[in-house]
């Protein structure tokens, strides 16, 4: 139909005569439908799903739109959703728009400093808020027996879940009922090798708003002793990395300042990548964050928390991160919000994140009796000192007037890096830097080079190993006397098949090719991952090639040392399993499953290393009911999957028997799981897999979304 328009981001716009009509909202789809003919809808239909846990991103992201609506057409954004549907938008939309209902900001603060008082953030976000109620802003409609008129526009959902657009009797429209969603995304340069990150550098994710359609939503990376932080990571961030030839492991921190959409909406997709990630904020934004986020994913919090590690930072009592120092505060913002000050070796950083950096603003504040006079100290001495500072800009009343920044002198001027703004908003002749997206315009800022600078990145490799996490402190001593650096370009040939075993390899930079012949998939694997062990346990020959796919850096551990470091402990073990399991088969099943196709290189080694081959007989492998002590993945057979007695599905070979997120959340089985004869599987047991997806969360997520 002529009418349906499908958003390059995802969802869908129908033309009617009550205007447009959207359903479903994707991150940015604003950015398409500013560019309509008829502009940004004030109607949205939420679908049924409002978070997509593949990408990592909510499906019902309308904060903008509102914002847009009232702000720049003064008029009223109308949601229409079903009942169940209303107490999840408004938590999320609580959260978003006005901020936390009720929180004790002094719980971010360490109070042991004598004479340190707590601004009252609550009287500020009433002065941004200015008395303004939902009801200002939006308007909720429901659908009453699967059906809902608006403005002579009727709009049903039919039995199979889609929805139709009627016009009187007439159908003009019919809208699917699940919205995929399409990244799009400036991607810049793609590396022609993998990233190597500098002692101090930053890579900006993106320069501009949630308003400007030509550039990325602002957001950033901080290097750190060759590690990377995100701040704020943008949507599709974690993509575009990847798409640049960015590891993903190389970032694995976020610092999150604040919950509007700009500045969180990647924060779950990074998440969903590969290793577990550690976020530093305050309690009260990391509470407001789980909320929204709770609401969206329909996920109880005490879930939500088990899949990242949480830092609570404390204003006035610095956070330690990759060798760097962080000193927090609180910034002057509609909603609670952290901007923070670096130190780092003889570097100096600052980030204000969103904040009104006015001193009109400031004064106005401090006469109407809004904030102290410590408060008005603090937020007039901005640490302009700094040697490098990153400085938003944006629409009043909200942000910091790019006419003030440009007021500023110009030694000052020289030293500030400016993003949340567009580039046409931006001065021309001005001693002011526009911030520059692209992983090939990351800046790069000289530094002392600190002390055991080579030591802090190879326990940084000790840190990412998952079988070493539980190693002594002697240990990781050890490892310091053990490993050696060695370096190859691609191309070279590093491991011959047919060879004596001689080397544990663990990859710094670079990527490598594992090809032993009769795999449904070449092997590679990229930092922090490692190979060449089994060949090291075993009198076995190399069973594999390995082929340097970029210019690589490697550590190595000699055969006699690797022995030697590793007797007794459970990567020992973990080793010897390994060698008495794999095969091209097990790579196989796991390459070729409909449900691994999620996992890396390093995760299905990891899987191959706690599999144990079985023969189960015909009958109930497991019961409804029933707490699961192991987790199956079929090899042959067939096994027959039931509910209350009635057939639910039959299962092929690479599925699992038995349900991940329910042995997770130490719930039992929902699902009767019955052999019809002899069935071959791999089993798991159910501390290896808890232990796994603890490592590997996003994955879980991943697979609950598609199973």
């Amino acid at each position: 139909m002529q009418n349906i328009t499908v958003l390059p981001r995802g969802g869908y716009l129908v033309d009617t005569p009550a205007g447009y009509i959207q359903f479903g909202s994707p991150p940015e789809t604003i950015k398409d439908t500013m560019a309509m003919p008829k502009g940004v809808p004030q109607i949205f239909v939420l679908t049924n799903e409002l978070f997509n846990w593949l990408k990592g991103i909510s499906i019902a992201e309308i904060e903008f739109p509102i914002y847009y609506n009232f702000f720049l057409k003064k008029r009223r954004t109308t949601i229409i959703c079903r009942e169940s549907q209303f107490e999840q938008m408004k938590k999320v939309l609580q959260e978003a728009l006005f901020g936390p209902k009720e929180f004790d900001i002094s719980t971010d603060f360490d109070l042991s400093s004598e004479g340190r008082t707590v601004p009252d953030i609550k009287m500020e976000m009433d002065f941004f808020r200015r008395g303004l109620k939902f009801s200002d802003l939006l308007s909720f409609g429901f659908f009453k027996n699967n059906s809902f008129t608006l403005q002579g526009i009727t709009i049903e959902i039919g039995d199979d879940g889609d929805f139709r657009v009627k016009e009187g009797n007439d159908i003009i429209a019919v809208v699917p009922s699940r919205v995929e969603y399409k990244p799009k995304y400036l991607i810049g340069k793609r590396l022609p090798e993998p990233y190597k990150p500098p002692l101090f550098g930053v890579t900006c994710l993106g320069p501009s708003h949630g308003f400007d359609p030509e550039e990325n939503t602002s957001g950033f990376i901080i290097w750190l002793n060759h590690n990377g932080i995100m701040v704020d990571p943008p949507v599709n961030s974690t993509e575009w990395l990847v798409d640049s030839n960015v590891n993903p492991k190389l970032t694995d921190s976020i610092i999150l300042t604040h919950c509007h959409a700009d500045h969180d909406a990647g924060t779950f997709q990074k998440i969903l990548q590969e290793q577990r990630v550690t976020i530093y904020t305050t309690e009260t934004v990391m509470l407001s964050f789980l909320r929204k986020y709770s609401a969206l994913s329909n996920m109880p919090i005490s879930y939500l928390m088990r899949l990242f590690d949480f830092h609570p930072v404390r204003i006035g009592k610095p956070t330690f991160i990759h060798g760097g120092r962080f000193d927090m505060f609180y910034t002057l913002h509609s909603i609670p919000t952290m901007g923070f000050k670096m130190e780092f070796s003889d570097q100096t950083f600052v980030y204000s994140s969103d904040h009104n950096n006015d001193p009109g603003i400031h004064k106005e504040l401090l006469g109407n009796g809004i904030i102290t006079r410590e408060r008005y100290e603090e937020l007039v001495n901005f640490p302009w000192d700094s040697k490098v500072i990153y400085h938003e800009s944006g629409i009043a009343p909200l942000h910091t007037p790019i006419a003030y920044l440009n007021s500023l002198p110009k030694k000052i001027k020289k030293k500030i890096v400016v993003y949340h703004i567009a580039k046409k908003d931006f001065p021309s002749k001005t001693a002011l830097t526009l911030a520059k997206f692209g992983i090939e315009n990351t800046l790069y800022f000289k530094t002392k080079h600190p002390r055991f600078e080579t030591a802090y990145q190879i326990m940084g490799i000790l840190k990412n190993l998952d079988f070493f996490e539980a190693l002594p402190l002697s240990k990781a001593q050890e490892f310091l006397d053990i490993v050696e650096e060695e370096r190859y370009k691609k191309g070279d040939v590093i491991i011959r098949k047919g060879t004596v075993g001689d080397k544990f390899f663990i990859i710094y930079s670079g990527n490598v090719s594992v090809d032993s012949g009769g795999l449904a998939e070449k092997k590679i694997y990229g930092t922090y991952d490692y190979f060449g062990e089994v060949a090291l346990v075993t009198d076995q020959s190399r069973a594999a090639d390995v082929i340097a796919e970029t210019d690589l850096v490697v550590y190595t551990i000699s055969r006699e040392k690797f022995q030697n470091f590793i007797v007794g402990t459970e990567f020992e073990k973990m080793l010897q399993r390994l060698a008495r399991i794999r095969n091209s088969e097990t790579w196989n099943l796991l390459s070729t499953s409909d449900f691994f196709r999620y996992c890396t290189s390093s995760q299905k080694t990891w899987l191959e290393s706690i599999f144990v081959p079985m023969e189960l007989p015909a009958g109930d492998i497991i019961r409804e009911g029933d707490h699961m002590q192991y987790i199956y993945i079929l090899r042959s057979g067939e096994v027959e999957v039931t509910k209350g007695g009635r057939h639910v599905a039959t299962l092929k070979r690479g599925d699992f028997i038995g349900s991940v997120q329910r042995l997770h959340m130490n719930e039992p089985a929902d699902f009767t799981f019955s052999s019809r004869g002899t069935a071959a599987v791999y089993a798991m047991k159910s501390d290896d897999i808890k232990k796994f997806i603890n490592n590997n969360p996003g994955l879980l997520m991943k697979l609950v979304y598609d199973f």
